[in-house]
This record gives structure tokens, sequence and C-alpha cells, in this order.
């Protein structure tokens, strides 16, 4: 007899996702900024870089079960003007704890520069690709010593 409701708690692990976020991304490598904190100094993100931040981290989907293994990240940013380098650092680093553990998973890069000076915003896609070196299994290595 099949249950009315689906009750189990497995959730499918996500293999391909794509979103949109508007707004301009920052450079990470020109994000920091030296503020003076109880007698110290400190490097800080820039307003641009902490205001970019809020408005990623609200456009972000947060995904019930984070994507493992490696991922190919592909990025098409679009800039409101021809100044800004291009650097997805920042989206990277925005990107842990939402849609996966870790940007040291990202094992293959693609980011594209556009201009659209009406419409700033980074299209992304994240996917699960093979693992880059698969771990050897126990019966092949006592295989290979014998």
């Amino acid at each position: 007899m099949i249950p009315a409701t689906n009750d189990s708690d497995v959730t499918p692990k996500m293999q391909v996702l794509s979103i949109n976020i508007f707004g301009e991304p920052a450079s990470k490598a020109n994000s920091r900024r030296v503020v003076r904190y109880g007698g110290m100094s400190r490097l800080i993100k820039s307003k641009k870089a902490l205001s970019y931040s809020d408005v990623f981290l609200q456009q972000c989907p947060v995904l019930p079960v984070l994507m493992d293994g490696d991922l190919r990240v592909t990025m098409h940013i679009y800039y409101a003007s021809r100044r800004p380098d291009l650097d997805e650092s920042l989206i990277l680093d925005l990107m842990q704890g939402c849609i996966y553990a870790n940007d040291r998973q990202v094992k293959e890069r693609h980011t594209y520069w556009h201009l659209d000076p009406d419409c700033p915003r980074s299209d992304i896609t994240i996917e699960c690709i093979p693992e880059v070196a698969p771990k050897k299994s126990p019966a092949r290595s006592r295989a290979k010593s014998a």
C-alpha cells in the first residue's frame, strides 16, 4: 500500500544549480580597508564589499543539503561600467554555507566579464563534476602490493 503522504526525510542531492544575483560585485582584492580597533590595526571589508555581501545573501538561496564533492562554477558577471576588474572571489566566498560547504570544492572555474549599465548582475551556474582524483579502493591497493 502506498502512503497518502511522503514523510521521508531524504532530500535529493543537487547536481546543477543556476542563480541570478542582481547588483555589481565588489572586487575582493580591492575590498579591504584598514581601521584602528582597540589600539590595533585591522583589515575589514570595504563599504562596497559589505553592501554587496548583504545584497548577495538576500538573493542567494540556502540549500537544505549543500552541494558536495568537486564543483564547476561558471559565472557571467555584468558590470555597470568598464572600470571594475573581473574578480569572482567574493562571490565564491559568499556561496559558502549557502550552496556548498567550502569554496575549496570548486575545482573548475569559468568567469566572463560583460558590460550592462542598466542591469549589473551575476549569472551563476554550479555543477557537480566527477572526482578529480578518485580514491583508491582497499582491494586494489592490496592486489598491487601482492
